[in-house]
C-alpha cells in the first residue's frame, strides 16, 4: 500500500479506528493518581469539614486517611500537592525539641493530654477493656472476730462439764453439722476439736438474700470469740459437728413415748426495747411458760405491758411433759427471786405497770438451772446475784 492511498483510508475514517494515540509515559499516570487521590481527600474535607481519620467507622474514610498520612510522609510527593492544599492538609508538623521536659513524665501527663480530648469517638474505643472481667470491689470487714479470754467463764464451766459428761452417757451425740439454722443459743458444737457453747446470737441482719448475726460463742478452753454466724457456718462445714441436745430436753427423766402428755413450753426472752433505762440493765430475759405456740403469744408483743411495750427475740424454749406448769415456773422463779428486774412501763393508755418475770440473770445461769430442774437437783442449789453463779445450798 502506498503513502497515497494510506492517506485516503486514514482520511477516510470518521471512527478514529486508525488513528494512533500516543502512549502516556509512567511518570504522567503516576502524576494524574497522586492528584486524583488528592483530589478525593480535598473533596471529602469540603463535604464533612474535617479530615478522615484512622479510626472511622467507614471503611472508604479509612482508606483516604491512609493515603492522606502517606502524601504527609513523603516529601516529594507533598511538595508537590502544596500548591493545591487548600485545607492546609500537608502543612508540616513542628517537631518537639529533645528534651526530658518535652516527654510525659507520668501516667496523668499522658492522659490528660490535649490529644485525647480531639480523639473521633470511635478511636476512644482503643481504650476500653473489652473480654477481660472486671476486679468486683471485695467488701472488707469493718470488723474482725478474735478470740479472747472469756473473763465470765466460771458462768458456763458447768454446762460443759455436764455436757461432756452427757455425750460419755450417749444422751448426747456428734452429728455432721447440717445448715445454719442448727446455730441457735444454748446448743453445743465441736469446732477444731474443741468444744463450744453458742450464749448469744444478735440481731439478724439480711443482706443478698442472706442472714447473718453477730454471736458470742464460749469454747470449754476459757476463750471466747464474736464471729459471725455464718462464718461459724463455714468453718463447722470444714472441721465441725453438732452436738445434739440430750434426751431430757423435754424436761422429763423418761424418753417421750405416745402415751406421754405435752403440757406446754418454759421459754426465755429477749427484749428489744430501745428505753436506755431497760438498755441499762444487764442481762435482761423474761422466764415464762405458755400452753401453746410461744411465737403467737408474742407477736402483739409492742402493744403489751408484760413485753415491756417492745419487740422481744425468743433465745430458749423447752418443752415440757408429763409436769404441772405453773408449779415448774413458780420453782424457777422462786430460785432467780433475788436477781428480779422491776421495770414500769406505760401502756397506750398512759397507765403505769410493772411487769413481772423479767429477771437480770446471765442466759447460761438460766440453762444450768433448767438442768438442774430436770435432774430434780435444783433443790440443793441456790442462786447468789452479785456473782450472778448457781452455788451448792450447803
Amino acid at each position: 500500500m502506498t503513502d497515497d492511498q494510506l492517506a485516503k483510508l486514514i482520511s477516510a475514517d470518521d471512527l478514529g479506528l486508525l488513528t494512533v494515540k500516543p502512549k502516556r509515559t509512567p511518570q504522567s499516570t503516576e502524576e494524574e493518581r497522586l492528584m486524583d487521590g488528592f483530589q478525593q481527600i480535598l473533596k471529602f474535607v469540603e463535604t464533612t469539614g474535617a479530615a478522615p481519620a484512622e479510626f472511622a467507622d467507614d471503611i472508604g474514610e479509612r482508606l483516604l486517611f491512609a493515603r492522606l498520612e502517606a502524601i504527609r510522609a513523603n516529601p516529594q510527593q507533598r511538595e508537590r500537592l502544596l500548591p493545591f492544599d487548600e485545607f492546609g492538609l500537608l502543612k508540616e508538623v513542628a517537631k518537639l525539641p529533645e528534651t526530658a521536659e518535652a516527654l510525659p513524665a507520668t501516667i496523668d501527663d499522658i492522659l490528660n493530654d490535649e490529644f485525647l480530648d480531639n480523639l473521633n469517638p470511635a478511636a476512644e474505643a482503643m481504650f476500653k477493656i473489652k473480654n477481660i472481667p472486671l476486679i468486683k470491689d471485695v467488701e472488707s470487714p469493718d470488723y474482725v472476730a478474735q478470740r479472747k479470754s472469756c473473763k465470765d467463764f466460771h458462768l458456763f464451766e458447768e454446762q460443759f462439764q455436764i455436757c461432756q459428761r452427757e455425750i460419755k452417757a450417749e444422751k448426747r451425740r456428734l452429728l455432721p453439722f447440717a445448715n445454719e439454722q442448727q446455730i441457735e443459743v444454748g446448743h453445743f458444737f465441736v469446732l477444731h476439736g474443741i468444744l463450744l457453747l453458742v450464749t448469744e446470737v444478735g440481731e439478724r441482719v439480711g443482706k443478698n438474700g442472706k442472714w447473718n448475726a453477730r454471736l458470742r460463742c464460749i469454747f470449754e478452753n476459757g476463750t471466747e470469740s464474736d464471729m459471725l454466724l455464718r462464718s461459724l457456718s463455714s468453718e463447722l462445714y470444714k472441721d465441725g459437728r453438732r452436738v445434739t441436745l440430750p434426751d431430757e430436753e423435754t424436761l422429763n427423766t423418761m424418753l417421750v413415748t405416745d402415751d406421754d402428755k405435752a403440757t406446754g413450753y418454759i421459754y426465755v426472752l429477749r427484749s428489744l426495747s430501745q428505753h436506755p433505762d431497760i438498755k441499762a440493765i444487764p442481762n435482761l430475759y423474761k422466764i415464762g411458760l405458755a400452753r401453746r405456740s410461744i411465737e403467737t403469744r408474742v407477736q402483739n408483743a409492742t402493744n403489751e405491758p408484760t413485753y415491756l411495750m417492745a419487740p422481744v427475740a425468743l433465745v430458749s424454749t423447752f418443752q415440757c411433759y408429763n409436769v404441772n406448769l405453773t408449779k415448774l415456773e413458780n420453782l424457777l422463779h422462786r430460785f432467780f427471786d433475788p436477781a428480779v428486774a422491776k421495770i414500769q412501763v406505760t401502756d397506750a393508755q398512759g397507765n403505769y405497770h410493772t411487769p413481772k418475770e423479767w429477771f437480770s440473770v446471765p442466759l447460761a445461769t438460766i440453762e444450768v438451772a433448767v438442768r438442774l430442774l430436770i435432774s430434780g437437783e435444783i433443790v440443793n442449789y441456790i442462786y447468789n446475784p452479785s456473782t450472778g453463779q448457781i452455788l451448792l445450798n450447803e
